[in-house]
């Protein structure tokens, strides 16, 4: 499973020059992608430049495919032409409800690859609503990515960079991902020359619980790694809740001030999340 799921960053599936430079990108995880960068008439070229690909090896991130949606169809073929290529996961676009995710799964059993994780995207009302059993769904399942685009088609609405767009939707992810114990990554910005927005929209996603972002550019993987890593003074304050807290243990206290702050376990164990993030 990824240790870090700050940014993942999508690479349309049929570009030969965007594949090879893939391999130099620093982003968390690599999505070599099949679905919505690619023409329909093109889907058959590009399953099998991406399994070229995976197969020339090379990488330096965890590196995932996004198959093509399960009213496609097409999840069948995808995976066939893939995963002999030995990716880290599948991405899985527009999961509606479990019942998809049972088809996904039983496919790469079949298909006998044991260790490949599943990564299913809520993008519709209806995954919306079913987002905890579609997180919780397995173990191969090691998270869910958030889709704003086509959340918003199916609710009719237009897109907006107001950080109230579709509110519901993008708080209830995380909180469903959390609860289904595994990591939440946002939805993408699609301004890439806003980068001050990305950025705000990067700490709107934090504050909201999503552990990373869904890239479009290698130039938003810097500045995703930055909003999702502790900061200094986050990292400090950690040091001294451990520490104190620790005391307080050992003097037989399990409640301490600490700058006019009340600390107890609750708060130990967030910092030690913290330390470890940092490490």
């Amino acid at each position: 499973m990824p240790d870090l799921f700050r940014s993942l960053i999508f690479v349309p599936g049929n570009n030969p020059r965007f594949l090879a430079k893939a391999r130099n990108l620093e982003a968390d995880i690599v999505c070599l992608d099949l679905e919505d960068s690619v023409p329909p008439g093109r889907k058959v070229e590009a399953r099998e430049m991406v399994a070229g690909a995976l197969r020339g090896g090379g990488y330096r991130s965890q590196v995932f495919v996004r198959v093509n949606s399960p009213d496609s169809g097409l999840i069948p073929e995808d995976l066939d032409g893939v995963l002999r290529g030995r990716p880290d996961g599948v991405v899985v676009p527009k999961v509606n409800g479990a019942g998809e995710m049972d088809v996904v799964s039983n496919t790469v059993e079949r298909l006998e690859r044991s260790t490949t994780l599943l990564l299913p995207s809520i993008e519709s009302a209806a995954g919306v609503l079913n987002a905890y059993s579609i997180a919780a769904h397995g173990p191969r399942v090691c998270g869910v990515v958030f889709g704003i685009f086509d959340l918003l088609n199916d609710m009719g609405m237009e897109y907006s960079k107001d950080p109230g767009t579709a509110l519901y939707a993008r708080s209830k992810v995380p909180v469903d991902a959390a609860a289904a114990g595994v990591p939440a990554i946002d939805g993408i910005w699609q301004d890439i020359r806003d980068v001050a927005g990305f950025e705000a929209d990067c700490r709107l996603g934090r504050s909201m619980g999503y552990a990373g972002k869904s890239l479009i550019h290698p130039d938003q993987i810097d500045a995703a790694h930055h909003a999702f890593a502790p900061t200094g003074p986050e990292i400090r304050w950690a040091r001294r809740v451990c520490e104190e807290y620790r005391g307080a243990l050992g003097g037989g206290r399990g409640a301490i001030q600490l700058d006019g702050r009340m600390i107890d376990e609750v708060h130990y164990k967030r910092a030690l999340a913290v330390l470890e993030l940092a490490e």
